[in-house]
């Protein structure tokens, strides 16, 4: 059985038809004669549309200032959209225009919103930063960006001020009343998007470089506002809950999350950054209902001490995502978290524009016959079906697509797929290949529903005495005993083997689980060749700010150790 790469499946969350809610979105724009051609797609209309609808309704709860003991910011749409038709003319008045690359170097707070949207609004080039970044990766995201005009925090003063190159021609402070609040109050107001061109370039994404410095990811004006407004419907004014979000704005899952949301109606509680008993109290505090978080998040807050059912009592869903999630996490949230709470896995990448595929809350319900419990079982190791505007194929190593159950490449064709990477021509031909094809790096197949299962990345392969091992599965298979809070599999080089399979895991306090337990625990249920030689015990796996696991830090170290 061949896979149909043409094929469609069910949308998901709050997807209504991408074509008639774009029809919508245009026919509202025509209504209020703002554009003579009807549709538009700055980024900017994403947040004009909604206020000119709802210009009362708080959007934007910023908790940044409960730290000191304050309270947390509200902000309705009418504010917002005011402040941000201020930051557009700020930067018009300093020469900002389409092209130019405006930079945001800073945590989660409303002033980083109204930064992004700014921009957004002149039609100028987003480019959020990691702010986590150290000072060769600092410098070269301002350098490689070319960024003309860069908010930041004061607290990364130093740090901008030791890497920023010549093309920053002006740095806002944007948790300084004297930097950012005054110049912006002070400007005339842009009150209308720009006109953009569907194939400008929106946003410079840069990837967690987890194997080099990072790369620029480059996303047009039609790929975001088409996801956004193709999987929500615009906000009129109804409740429609509040989201928790931690995720940083430099990160696709980020920045897409807090459109989706705005764009749709729902409050925004801006979290600076994630920390699991913070983010409980959060939740509680201003009566979230929805939320992302990535893997390693829904297991911190499982083993935070502030954990229970009852704190998640008028919580509807969490969406996970941006990293693997591991079989036995969501098997146990499945059950620790009160049966009000559904569940959703969304898989993507940022050269895709955010989420691709999903696991939706019905394939997380365990129940039917054993039959049925068991298939259910079986997907939560997926990552669910495509969405109806992308197309998936599994091909072998010569390209050839491969049949259901076999393991390959994963490769996706959507409209979304980004414009290449910023100046890096030859890496862009590597990952898009000329009828369109994001050649994503994940190994993975699809089963006889079109479920998509992934198995690692090509290049975490171990090959061991020619034997291929992948490491998602060997992971797997350590996440079933209950000890371990993470895991890593990884292959160290061997003169006898050529790879030989080892093992790091964090495991939970006073287990008294060992290395050698898990060793053992894995040789019952894995084939000799899959089975890890060693598990070293760590307190913490290096991983980037996103969550991804950083293998190619994690082999020297278990190497040094003689693993």
């Amino acid at each position: 059985m061949q896979n149909n790469p043409c094929r469609r499946t069910r949308s998901y969350g709050l997807v209504q038809g991408n074509i008639a809610h774009i029809w919508r979105a245009g026919a509202f724009i025509r209504d209020y004669s703002l554009r003579e051609q009807g549709e538009t797609v700055n980024l900017g209309m994403l947040l004009f549309m909604p206020a000119s609808i709802a210009a009362e309704q708080i959007i934007l709860i910023d908790t940044s200032t409960e730290s000191d003991g304050g309270i947390a910011r509200e902000m309705t749409y009418g504010e917002l959209l005011e402040n941000v038709s201020k930051a557009a003319g700020l930067l018009t008045t300093l020469g900002v225009e389409a092209g130019d690359r405006v930079g945001v170097f800073a945590t989660n707070s409303v002033e980083c919103v109204e930064a992004i949207f700014g921009a957004a609004f002149v039609g100028a080039t987003i480019v959020p930063m990691n702010f986590r970044a150290g000072a060769e990766e600092a410098a070269h995201l301002m350098s490689d960006s070319g960024v003309k005009v860069l908010f930041t925090e004061s607290r990364y003063r130093d740090l901008v001020d030791e890497n920023r190159p010549d093309s920053v021609e002006q740095v806002f402070m944007l948790d300084e009343e004297s930097s950012y609040a005054q110049a912006r109050d002070d400007a005339f107001e842009l009150p209308v998007p720009e006109d953009v061109d569907p194939d400008g370039l929106c946003a410079l994404l840069y990837t967690s470089g987890t194997t080099s410095l990072p790369k620029g990811v480059k996303l047009t004006n039609g790929a975001i506002t088409g996801y956004v407004m193709g999987t929500n419907d615009a906000a009129t004014g109804e409740d429609m809950g509040k989201m928790a979000l931690a995720a940083p704005l430099y990160h696709i899952a980020g920045v897409t999350s807090m459109l989706n949301a705005l764009y749709s109606g729902r409050v925004v509680v801006l979290l600076p950054q994630f920390e699991a008993s913070a983010w409980i109290d959060t939740v509680q505090k201003h009566s979230v209902t929805h939320a992302f978080l990535v893997p390693t998040m829904l297991g911190r807050v499982m083993e935070a001490p502030n954990f229970s059912a009852d704190a998640f009592s008028g919580m509807e869903a969490i969406t996970y995502g941006a990293a693997p999630m591991p079989p036995s996490v969501i098997r146990r949230a499945i059950g620790e978290f009160p049966p009000n709470v559904s569940f959703a896995g969304a898989y993507g990448q940022t050269e895709t524009t955010s989420t691709v595929a999903v696991l939706d809350p019905d394939d997380h319900r365990v129940e039917g016959t054993e039959e049925e419990q068991a298939l259910k079982l079986k997907r939560l190791a997926s990552v669910g079906q495509v969405l109806d505007d992308v197309e998936v194929r599994v091909v072998d190593e010569d390209g050839n697509p491969v049949g259901a159950g076999t393991l390959g490449e994963v490769q996706l064709r959507t409209f979304r797929a980004m414009d290449g990477y910023w100046g890096n021509e030859e890496k862009t031909r590597v990952t898009v290949d000329d009828e369109g094809w994001v050649h994503t790096g994940d190994l993975g197949y699809l089963d006889e529903d079109d479920y998509l299962f992934l198995g690692g990345r090509t290049g975490d392969m171990i090959i061991r005495g020619g034997e291929n091992v992948s490491p998602d599965e060997v992971e797997a298979v350590l996440y079933e005993n209950g000890a371990v809070l993470e895991c890593a599999v990884v292959g160290v080089a061997s003169e006898e083997w050529g790879e030989r399979v080892v093992a790091a895991a964090v495991v939970r306090e006073g287990s008294g689980v060992t290395g050698e337990d898990l060793v053992a625990f894995a040789k019952e249920k894995l084939a000799p060749f899959k089975r890890p030689e060693a598990v070293e015990l760590m307190e913490e796996l290096p991983r980037t700010s996103t969550g991804k696991l950083l293998r190619r830090d994690l082999i020297p170290m278990l190497e040094e150790l003689g693993i």
